[in-house]
């Protein structure tokens, strides 16, 4: 019974320590699958990035770069716009 409770607790090897282990390799894990999917997306985007007109779709849209003699409009909707709290 003592080394039983000597294995289960206190041992450099025990259950506890094994448990905490192995929640560490599953949040690694799925730290992984995460940081693979972003590269798979980065991927995917750098491909479409290729493209010269889709570059310069993305850097109007986000950058709002224009083109010499054009105008460009930025449409905001009433629930974009932030409310100045009255007093």
């Amino acid at each position: 019974m003592l080394f039983i409770i000597w294995m289960v607790f206190f041992d450099a090897n025990s259950f506890l320590i094994h448990n905490e282990l192995d929640n560490d390799i599953n949040a690694l894990e799925d730290n992984a699958e995460f940081y693979k999917q972003e590269i798979t997306r980065d991927k995917t985007f750098i491909q479409k990035m290729d493209d010269s007109d889709e570059m310069e779709k993305f850097a109007r849209e986000k950058y709002y770069l224009k083109k010499e003699n054009e105008d460009i409009y930025i449409i905001e909707h009433e629930d974009s716009i932030k409310k100045e709290e009255k007093r």
